[in-house]
């Protein structure tokens, strides 16, 4: 509805804007600070499934609903939000009841190392190395990425999405005040969503490359747990 992200308390069509999407007559594109990247055909100004040009930020393939209707937006958006915070809510308290998070998440000293990392980042480009790793513990780049999702990404999506609230503005000021102003909280939340998406995306690449088959049923049914050397 308004494809423009600000930081502070104030944000409105005369503010400037650090991240926006917008179009002319003839193009889209992505604008970044002072980077601007043409976007015609994706963001800003695209075809409908009419042959019509829309001029809204994002194409209806990737919107709920397809069509613009800021109500009905937002009560998908909520929909959404609660399952993945109960969702989440219960991982969490499940993972440390049977010490999932203590176990395979853990960080060593020795896992901090820049060549541990270093090695792990080039084990990852082998795709060799990457079929190889289902029965294996959990890497570093693993342990970061999925602490990073569990622990900051999404619990900031929540809170983020709080302090946007005016009820809660208004009742717990100092959420907002957290974040910097709602508008800040609004910019954190769409970066932290873009970066769960990324995720998304990456995650899923690995699972395809390292055998989709084997680990889809070893997450419905279960897999065997490797047991560390005495």
């Amino acid at each position: 509805a308004h494809p423009r992200l600000y930081w502070g308390e104030y944000g409105a069509n005369g503010d400037y804007a650090w991240m926006a999407v917008g179009s002319s007559d003839t193009m889209g594109y992505l604008r970044f600070g002072d980077l601007r990247i043409e976007t015609t055909g994706v963001l800003g100004n695209w075809q409908d499934d009419q042959g019509r040009t829309q001029k809204w930020a994002f194409p209806g393939w990737a919107t709920i609903p397809s069509s613009y209707s800021l109500a009905d937006g937002r009560r998908w958006h909520f929909f959404f939000a609660w399952i993945f915070s109960v969702g989440l809510g219960l991982f969490i308290l499940r993972s440390l009841w049977n010490r999932h998070v203590q176990q395979d998440l853990r960080i060593g000293l020795q896992e901090w190392r820049p060549s541990a990392i270093w090695n792990s980042i080039k084990s990852h480009l082998k795709l060799s190395n990457i079929r190889q790793t289902g029965e294996q513990g959990y890497n570093i780049i693993q342990k970061l990425s999925y602490v990073g999702v569990i622990f900051v990404l999404l619990p900031s999506m929540i809170f983020s999405g709080l302090a946007m609230s005016p009820a809660m503005d208004a009742n717990w000021p100092l959420l907002t005040d957290i974040f910097g102003g709602r508008q800040s909280a609004r910019s954190l939340h769409f970066i932290a969503a873009f970066l769960l998406v990324l995720f998304f995306f990456v995650h899923i690449a690995m699972v395809l490359v390292s055998g989709p088959v084997r680990q889809m049923t070893a997450m419905i049914f279960g897999g065997k747990r490797k047991e560390p050397p005495a």
